[in-house]
């Protein structure tokens, strides 16, 4: 390929990259300072809006390890594993993906809404809420977020083979010290790289969230939510102020994406 040739495929490419993510990133970022930092520093101080950043936390607290731990194991068994309905699994996994989240929201609203909901009637009448309250925000939150630990265990599983496993049983070592000594530590980099992913989605999350949460002001809100709310009051400046946490974050998931591929290419 030509000099020439190559300069440009690079230039449309930037430019590509510039005009979809750099540019919306530096608008936010100058229309959450041109009034100053005073604006800024209410919203982001706000007790609610402080608590939906703690909503959003604790939801992703919960739904990145059960979501690791999930990923690990539906990668072996998929794997290194032979049984009925694997195909089947496989396929599962990649739903969140084709699914809508304001789908999955709608799905999870008709399980456990509590009149007419297939749980939620029961759980309504042994006094657990769900729908409009924590649980649901963690629901919606793990079920969006299943397949990226899943997705990058898999085929590293694939590429590593099972022989060190083998030859490690017959010197004896249990099914546990195998796991620990060498499954682990061979695919801990797509471990990481995919709770990086996982963490990433989490955070970002609005549409299931929207649908179940309820939205209240104080209680039920994400972060995510917090911005379509501040936008719905005009309080653009706090909207964006909320969205540039959301931006920093999302631009420290990608250095952090930077530097483990390195490390996961020289493991």
């Amino acid at each position: 390929m030509s000099v020439p040739r190559r300069l440009g495929l690079r230039a449309v490419a930037l430019g590509y990259l510039f005009v979809i993510l750099l540019a919306p990133l530096a608008m936010v970022f100058y229309r959450t300072f041109q009034d100053g930092l005073a604006p800024v520093w209410q919203t982001l101080s706000d007790p609610d809006t402080i608590h939906a950043f703690e909503v959003t936390l604790i939801a992703t607290a919960i739904a990145v390890p059960l979501n690791t731990v999930f990923g690990v194991l539906c990668g072996l068994a998929i794997v290194r594993r032979r049984f009925r309905g694997k195909g089947l699994l496989n396929a599962f996994i990649d739903l969140p993906l084709a699914v809508s989240p304001v789908v999955i929201g709608l799905c999870l609203y008709l399980l456990y809404a509590p009149r007419g909901g297939w749980f939620g009637s029961w759980l309504s009448e042994h006094g657990f809420q769900v729908l409009f309250a924590l649980p649901a925000i963690v629901l919606a939150t793990i079920f969006v977020s299943v397949p990226f630990v899943a997705r990058e265990v898999i085929p590293t599983l694939r590429e590593l083979g099972n022989e060190q496993e083998q030859a490690a049983a017959t010197l004896g070592a249990a099914r546990w010290q195998r796991f620990w000594r060498i499954t682990l530590p061979s695919i801990r980099w797509a471990v990481v790289y995919g709770v990086v992913l996982t963490t990433a989605r989490c955070l970002g999350e609005y549409g299931a969230v929207a649908v179940v949460s309820g939205r209240i002001e104080g209680s039920t809100e994400t972060a995510t939510t917090r911005v379509e709310d501040l936008t719905l009051t005009f309080d653009t400046t706090g909207a964006y102020a909320v969205s540039l946490v959301l931006a920093t974050i999302a631009v420290l998931v990608l250095v952090a994406m930077t530097v483990i591929r390195p490390r996961e290419e020289n493991a």
